[in-house]
C-alpha cells in the first residue's frame, strides 16, 4: 500500500499511530493507521484483506506515494483460535527470564552504589543511615539525592520529565503562528459587548428552536451573523494580501477555531452570509463533531476568509488572537461576566464580554478595524433589529 494524497499541496505525512500489528490479518477498508498531515489527522484504510507487514514506524515521515505496508492477499483468514497463540508465544519468550540464575554479586543492605557513594561522601552522610530501595537494599543514586538536604526545598516528590515528538499537525500550527507574527503587521483592537438582548432571545426561543431544528441556539450563530454583517460594511477586513495585490471577497467563508483531540482545528463554514441561524448552528455542530472524531478533511479546513475563535469556553477573559494566514483578521470571543455598567445614567448589572480583533495593519487601517468591531458590537447589542429584522420567528425559522 502506498500513501494516498490527503489533499493539494501536501507532499508527506507522518505515521501517528499504527492501529494493527505486524503480522495481523486485516480486512479490506479496515482502519490500519492514523496519519498526520500538516492540516489534519486522517485514517488510512486497508486496500485489501490479508496478512499485513509494516514498512514504516510510528513517527516516520513518509512521502505521498511511498509504500508503508504490504498486504499478502493470498493468506487465508486465521481461525478464531489464532488470536490466542501470540500470547502463548510471548509467554515462552519470557520463560527463560524466570529461570535465570541470580547474579553472583550481591549487595548488603545499606551499601551504596558508586554514584550514590560519591554524592553521600560530598555531603558527609553515612550510607548505613539510608533505607536503600535498590536490589537487596542497595542505596541507589536516587536514594542519595533524596537524602541530601536542599536548603528548605521539599524533597521526595517526582521530578520526572517526558520528551515527546510533536505531531505534524502541531508542528505546522506552530510554524504558521510564528509565520503570522513575523510576516504581518499585526495589531489588536478591543471592545466590550452587552449581551443582555442576545440572552433574552436565547432564553425565549432556545427550547422551541432545538425542538424544531435538533440543534441548540448558541452564541456562535449570533456572532457569526454579526461578523458577516460587519464584513459587508468593511470589506477590507474580508481580504488578504497576495504578493503586491490585495484580494477582496464578496463572500464570507468563516473559519471557526475548535479544539480537537489532535490539537487546534479550524474548519470553515462556507458562505456563512447566506446561512440562517439554523444553518450556521447545524454546520458548526457538524464540523465540530467531525473534528472531535478525527474525521475532518483538508478541504473542510481550507480557504476561509475570516476566523472566529472562542477562548471564553475555557474561561479566558481577554486575549490577543493571532491571525490565521493568509487571512487578515480574526475575532476573539471571551467569557461572559456579569458586572456593573452605566446604562442611561444608572448602574446596572449586565452580562458583558470583551471582544478582540487582531488584523493585518498593512491593508486594514484603524478606521476599518475599529469600525468593524463597533459594527459587531452594535449587532449583538441590538440583534432584534440588525440581525433578525424584527421578526425572530422568521429568522429562527419557527
Amino acid at each position: 500500500m502506498k500513501v494516498p494524497s490527503p489533499g493539494e499541496s501536501i507532499t508527506e505525512v507522518e505515521i501517528a499511530t499504527w492501529l494493527v500489528k505486524d503480522g495481523d490479518y486485516v480486512e479490506k477498508d479496515q482502519a490500519i493507521a492514523e496519519v498526520d498531515s500538516d492540516k489534519a489527522t486522517l485514517e488510512l484504510p486497508a486496500e485489501a484483506s490479508g496478512i499485513i507487514t509494516l514498512k514504516a514506524e510510528e513517527g516516520d515521515a513518509v512521502a505521498v506515494g511511498e509504500v508503508v505496508c504490504l498486504i499478502d492477499t493470498s493468506a487465508a483468514k486465521p481461525e478464531g483460535t489464532a488470536a490466542t497463540e501470540a500470547p502463548k508465544a510471548e509467554e515462552k519468550k519470557e520463560a527463560p527470564k524466570a529461570t535465570q540464575a541470580p547474579q553472583a554479586e550481591t549487595y548488603a543492605s545499606g551499601t551504596a552504589s558508586p554514584a550514590a557513594k560519591k554524592i553521600l561522601e560530598e555531603k558527609n552522610i553515612d550510607a548505613a543511615s539510608i533505607q536503600g530501595t535498590g536490589k537487596d537494599g542497595r542505596v541507589t543514586k536516587e536514594d542519595a539525592i533524596k537524602a541530601v538536604p536542599s536548603m528548605g526545598t521539599p524533597t521526595g516528590g517526582s521530578r520526572g520529565a517526558e520528551r515527546k515528538k510533536m505531531s505534524m499537525l502541531r508542528r505546522k500550527v506552530a510554524e504558521r503562528l510564528v509565520e503570522a507574527k513575523n510576516t504581518t503587521a499585526m495589531l489588536t483592537t478591543f471592545n466590550e459587548v452587552n449581551l443582555t438582548e442576545v440572552n433574552k432571545l436565547r432564553s425565549e426561543y432556545k427550547e422551541i428552536f432545538k425542538d424544531k431544528h435538533g440543534v441548540s441556539l448558541g452564541f456562535m450563530s449570533f456572532f457569526t451573523k454579526a461578523v458577516t454583517r460587519a464584513l459587508e460594511l468593511f470589506p477590507d477586513v474580508n481580504s488578504m494580501i497576495d504578493g503586491q495585490e490585495q484580494i477582496k471577497y464578496d463572500f464570507a467563508d468563516i473559519s471557526i477555531a475548535v479544539s480537537g483531540p489532535k490539537g487546534l482545528m479550524v474548519p470553515v463554514v462556507r458562505n456563512a452570509e447566506l446561512l440562517s441561524f439554523r444553518g450556521v448552528e447545524a454546520e458548526i455542530k457538524r464540523l465540530a463533531t467531525r473534528a472531535r472524531d478525527g474525521q475532518i478533511t483538508v478541504d473542510e479546513m481550507t480557504g476561509g476568509t475570516f476566523t472566529i475563535t472562542n477562548g471564553g469556553v475555557f474561561g479566558s477573559m481577554l486575549s490577543t488572537p493571532i491571525i490565521n494566514p493568509p487571512q487578515s483578521g480574526i475575532l476573539g470571543m471571551h467569557n461572559i461576566i456579569e458586572r456593573p455598567i452605566a446604562v442611561n445614567g444608572q448602574v446596572v448589572i449586565a452580562p458583558m464580554m470583551y471582544i478582540a480583533l487582531s488584523y493585518d495593519h498593512r491593508i486594514i487601517d484603524g478606521r476599518e478595524s475599529v469600525g468593524f468591531l463597533v459594527a459587531v458590537k452594535e449587532a449583538l447589542e441590538n440583534p432584534m433589529e440588525l440581525l433578525l429584522n424584527n421578526d425572530p420567528k422568521k429568522a429562527f425559522e419557527l
